[in-house]
């Protein structure tokens, strides 16, 4: 878990939280009660009405429907609005760039927003209130939230900007009757998924061994996932770009490789959802991506393998062992007149009970650890015990699978082209080459900026 009260004393202190509540944040749960938690009362801003901007999908539906069950408990009426993401992300953008959003909580796509809210301090530190004894219900449990969460929520600074709602962690399914009839094991490394996917492939049964998205700006997240397991991401945190190295042109011939030997024919248009029918139909043996896209591979009306669907963490590479992660929190809007309530409407949506009702409803993977291992999310799943087991375990090593930069939609456009020039006979080395030196004023700029 990265440590969110690192920094100064003088900095700490300077952002409201004393050092007994300090120590109370960094202490067990049972401690945080002696230290007078009891003083929490939901009750404290009755009255209040709270705007909120969420991004439309199946996990704003369960907030919105919670919202009826926040009120009651506390007094504070909500309005919130869902808007398409790209729609949302923009609308974010414009109300914080004014200064004067409508919203007092906003849903963000931390892969994408992280550092654009950071450095226009759009939202607010929430340390403070956390370690705050009367702000924060002495059940929250801070220390559930899983480390994959974490590490997109907490800013370069140290401070938490966001609550870690939802992370999506890239896996691979795998189609597990093609892996009997082949007597083919689960692959531990991605040496053995290559050789997994040629053993699979077999394009006159109309069945290949591997798909993935082959598009420009959505195939990044291959190519990084593959690069995760050299033990390296695209740009350092000081803002170097390390798209040149052995290990991004590795990582690259990997993805061409896999797309252009194994993969079905027009990959190279393939983005998620095209990825998702052909893996449902039975067309390939192997499909990389999000383990939020599950729900219609167990669904017999969408999907011709039921029941035959295994999900797997993304094998160890030479030098590391991670999955690539992708995550959404809930901000405070920094210049919202209620932060007080709207920390309350943040702490409960993201409560254990909520956190689990997501994973229950298939709605995608909680940021807590509780969520994911909890034998109740068991209960009456379409899910086997191998998708719970591949979320916690892919939780333990999730690692950003985009460049925590402002210009992540440049770079996905920049480099997408790029890899998608492989699978057309491009060479890696130089095809990298020509992006990193085509991006890399756009990221000078920003790090100047």
């Amino acid at each position: 878990m990265p440590d969110i009260l690192r920094g100064s004393r003088r900095q700490i202190l300077k952002s409201g939280a004393s050092a007994l509540a300090l120590t109370a944040l960094g202490a067990p749960m049972i401690n945080r009660a002696a230290l007078g938690q009891s003083s929490f009362d939901w009750k404290r801003y009755t009255g209040t009405k709270l705007d909120v901007l969420l991004v439309k999908n199946p996990r704003s539906d369960l907030l919105q429907a919670h919202e009826k069950e926040f009120t009651a408990l506390t007094g504070i009426e909500v309005s919130s609005e869902q808007v398409p993401e790209q729609q949302q992300r923009q609308k974010a953008m414009i109300e914080f760039t004014s200064g004067k959003p409508t919203f007092d909580v906003s849903m963000l796509a931390l892969h994408v927003q992280k550092r654009l809210s950071k450095k226009g301090n759009w939202l607010e530190d929430l340390r403070p209130m956390i370690a705050d004894a009367s702000q924060t219900n002495p059940e929250f449990d801070f220390t559930d939230f899983n480390t994959a969460g974490l590490n997109y929520a907490t800013q370069a600074d140290g401070s938490l900007t966001t609550l870690p709602h939802f992370v999506d962690y890239w896996m691979v399914y795998y189609n597990k009757e093609l892996f009997e009839q082949k007597g083919v094991a689960y692959p531990k490394t991605m040496d053995e998924l290559v050789a997994a996917a040629q053993k699979l492939n077999d394009p006159a049964k109309g069945t290949y061994g591997f798909v993935s998205r082959g598009l420009k700006n959505a195939n990044i997240p291959v190519w990084t996932s593959w690069l995760l397991g050299q033990g390296q991401e695209t740009v350092t945190a000081d803002g170097k770009l390390l798209t040149e190295t052995p290990e991004t042109v590795w990582a690259a011939e990997m993805y061409a490789r896999l797309n252009k030997e194994f993969a079905p024919p027009g990959t190279i248009g393939f983005n998620w959802n095209e990825c998702q029918t052909t893996f449902a139909q039975g067309r390939a043996a192997m499909w990389l991506d999000g383990i939020g896209f599950a729900t219609p591979l167990e669904d017999p009306t969408k999907s011709k393998i039921v029941g035959k669907v295994g999900y797997g963490i993304t094998p160890a590479g030479p030098k590391g062992y991670h999955s690539a992660t992708f995550a959404d929190g809930l901000g405070i809007s920094r210049t919202s007149t209620k932060k007080g309530a709207a920390w309350y409407y943040a702490q409960f949506m993201a409560n254990k009970k909520n956190q689990l009702a997501m994973m229950k409803a298939g709605a995608g993977a909680p940021g807590r650890t509780s969520a994911l291992t909890n034998p109740e999310a068991k209960v009456g799943s379409k899910f086997g015990e191998q998708y719970f087991e591949c979320l916690a375990g892919s939780a333990k090593i999730g690692r950003p699978g985009l460049p925590v930069i402002i210009p992540v939609t440049e770079f996905r456009d920049t480099f997408g082209v790029a890899l998608t020039n492989l699978l057309s006979g491009g060479n890696a080395k130089a095809e990298l080459a020509k992006a990193t030196e085509a991006f890399k004023p756009i990221l000078e700029k920003s790090e100047q900026g």
